[in-house]
């Protein structure tokens, strides 16, 4: 069983306050941002390194971009991932989910025959799900989302995704992609002795040169998405206190609230 999991490395959330954009590129400004590898993201490495340890195979991390998103890389790898590739091209910067997806197809291909693909739901910085639906349209293969249950048996598998009314059963065949969720399992804690492994166990890098792309679909040029401007809201905040002791405010809540026809 061959899982490939494509994971990315997003800013800290817990650093927003320090995140800027740049008004010129409407792109993130990471330098002297912490990143980590996208939370939805580590649940897909879990999902793929359980599925190895029943099943047997390996399980490939496939990451797009700058050379920093190797740390990323190298917690899947400590997690129990078996290899490793970063596609790192100044080519490839710009990229929008659409060019993101196809980029990755191509990287896909030239790794050969695989199983499985797995995706975290959406990405915490931009939060769009869309590039694990376009790569799989580009790669003709099935794909789920919000997947939080998997059993596979042979080439066909069984998933449980969630949907507002509940919960979907679905049967799939292999190969296939899946966007898992959160609550598909807890991701495990690697030890300072899985990331000295995973540290030994190496990162490729592939740029423009290592894979067969049209290269008027690849970064900026490749995007039919852009944005357009950045602002701030502006805060307003207004209000009135309407007392202190609970009876009173509650009075003068119902008061305040039937003057303006809310309650009648």
């Amino acid at each position: 069983m061959h899982v490939i999991v494509c994971i990315k490395q997003v800013p800290d959330t817990a650093e927003i306050k320090k995140i800027q954009i740049n008004a010129d590129t409407g792109t993130i400004v990471r330098e002297g941002i912490p990143s980590i590898l996208n939370p939805f993201d580590e649940y897909a490495v879990e999902e793929a390194v359980r599925i190895k340890e029943k099943q047997g195979g390996k399980v490939t991390l496939l990451s797009m971009g700058p050379a920093q998103a190797e740390d990323a890389l190298l917690k899947g790898l400590s997690m129990g991932a078996d290899e490793a590739i970063l596609l790192c091209d100044r080519a490839f910067a710009g990229s929008d989910t659409l060019a993101t997806a196809y980029t990755l197809s191509a990287a896909i291909k030239k790794i050969g025959p695989f199983d499985l693909i797995l995706c975290g739901q959406q990405a915490i910085d931009v939060d769009t799900g869309q590039v694990g639906p376009g790569l799989a349209e580009h790669l003709q293969i099935p794909q789920v989302t919000y997947v939080n249950q998997i059993e596979i048996q042979g080439q066909e598998m069984r998933v449980r995704r969630e949907v507002e009314s509940g919960y979907e059963d679905l049967e799939c065949g292999l190969p296939a992609l899946l966007a898992v969720v959160k609550g598909i399992n807890e991701p495990r804690t690697p030890a300072f002795s899985d990331l000295a492994e995973a540290m030994e166990k190496g990162i490729r890098t592939w740029g423009l040169d290592d894979l067969m792309v049209d290269e008027s679909r690849i970064g900026l040029k490749g995007s039919p998405t852009w944005v357009m401007g950045i602002w701030t809201p502006e805060v307003k905040r207004s209000g009135q206190i309407i007392g202190d002791a609970p009876e009173e405010a509650a009075q003068k809540l119902a008061v305040f609230l039937s003057q303006r026809g809310i309650l009648s």
